[in-house]
């Protein structure tokens, strides 16, 4: 809004309002806004839960070993989230631009969806929003994506070519951007890979450019299905999800920065990706949003954030990764949320191998892989992962991996020039 509203003003030579034009002033602005709305906020939501009684119940003992009891918090904190991220973002957002919209439309869809799973686990049922549904919505909104970027003609990139001047490799970029599957592949010297480029069996050219759609639209919806899922595992103790998201989406924002800077996109030869620059405005409003909401939710929590919160996390963090192009990436950065979701998978199938035999296996003491960390061996069970041997704090479970995804936001970052 602020941004066009400043473009119109400007015709009027007052003085200063070329400043909302910068995407490094409202990204910025952006940033403090949401922190000081997702501060402000938390408390009165905290005190409106509380008033209605929307709580969660008693945990079962054995979650925390150390007895601390967590029952009577609210929960659905993820509306917190939500409105300070979307507050700044409109105010201070190019609301013209795509790749904006896309990611407006993400928070909201993936708020609603948490938020009905939300509402039905506080009306009595623990199971909340069915399974099928959830991923349902979540494959149908993928498929949104994947379309939107496939038609919208603001989703291009110019790739870089490269000539040699003397000794040197100087990087150039095409003259005219085009629609483009192409994608960075990590570790890679020549990094990029266009998805079209895996059907080159069909001898057509459309039929084969068509098919690299369709297959990019298929990996956008199992991209933004995998991290949704992985954010909502991850979210089971205070302010891990929520640290973790926060410095995943610095690390984005960063990735998107470079991708909507031609001379920074030259320099490091990355693809130039135009209007991507418009994204690190929402990410700064995204990670105010979650750095705000430690405030109440680290531990021990006043609040938790729900479905509400984490799918709506997730739901960002890869369609943002879509939209740049560093979807491939998506392991490395968000490797946490993978080994949640792993965790889980291999649990359940060792322990129906298990079950095949008349005898209990499990993999870890518990699953997702950080209630591993609190819980004691049960008698009888035979386990493949023993250590550690004693208990951890949950405080201390969480600060450790918040270290872990700083490293791997780390080498996500480096592989730009690792090759």
């Amino acid at each position: 809004m602020f941004y066009s509203l400043s473009q119109w003003l400007e015709d009027f030579d007052i003085p200063g309002m070329g400043m909302l034009t910068y995407v490094s002033f409202r990204s910025l602005m952006a940033l403090i806004v949401s922190l000081v709305v997702s501060m402000w906020a938390g408390e009165y939501f905290i005190k409106y839960m509380r008033r209605k009684q929307y709580l969660e119940g008693a945990r079962d003992p054995s979650i925390d070993p150390y007895g601390v009891q967590k029952k009577g918090v609210p929960s659905m904190g993820g509306v917190v989230i939500v409105i300070a991220v979307l507050i700044p973002a409109l105010l201070f957002g190019k609301l013209t631009n795509v790749y904006m919209l896309l990611l407006l439309a993400t928070i909201v869809f993936f708020a609603i969806l948490g938020f009905l799973d939300d509402k039905i686990k506080l009306s009595g049922n623990k199971d909340g929003l069915p399974p099928r549904y959830k991923m349902l919505g979540q494959l149908v909104f993928g498929t949104i994506v994947g379309l939107t970027l496939w038609l919208s003609p603001q989703a291009v990139v110019r790739e870089n070519v490269t000539q040699e001047i003397g000794e040197k490799e100087v990087v150039f970029h095409k003259s005219e951007a085009r629609k483009s599957t192409v994608t960075t592949v990590p570790f890679f010297k020549n990094n990029n890979i266009d998805y079209y480029e895996l059907f080159s069996f069909i001898p057509n050219g459309k039929a084969k450019r068509a098919c690299g759609w369709i297959f990019f639209v298929l990996v956008t919806t199992f991209v933004i299905t995998a991290v949704s899922n992985g954010a909502n595992l991850n979210d089971g103790m205070d302010g891990m999800c929520a640290g973790n998201s926060a410095i995943i989406g610095a690390a984005l924002g960063i990735l998107a920065y470079v991708s909507g800077h031609i001379q920074f996109a030259s320099y490091l030869n990355v693809m130039y990706i135009p209007g991507s620059e418009e994204i690190v405005v929402f990410l700064c409003a995204f990670v105010g949003a979650l750095v705000g909401f430690l405030w109440y939710n680290a531990y021990p929590a006043k609040v938790f954030m729900g479905d509400t919160g984490s799918l709506s996390i997730g739901g960002v963090i890869a369609v943002t990764a879509v939209i740049i192009h560093k979807e491939l990436l998506i392991p490395i950065l968000c490797g946490i949320f993978l080994m949640e979701s792993v965790s889980v998978m291999l649990q359940v199938a060792y322990a129906k191998k298990g079950n095949a035999r008349g005898e209990k296996w499990r993999v870890f003491k518990r699953a997702p892989f950080h209630d591993h960390y609190r819980h004691r061996m049960e008698p009888g069970v035979k386990y493949l992962l023993k250590k550690p041997d004693g208990l951890l704090l949950e405080s201390m479970i969480t600060t450790r991996f918040w270290i872990v995804t700083i490293l791997l936001a780390a080498i996500t970052i480096i592989t730009l020039k690792i090759r």
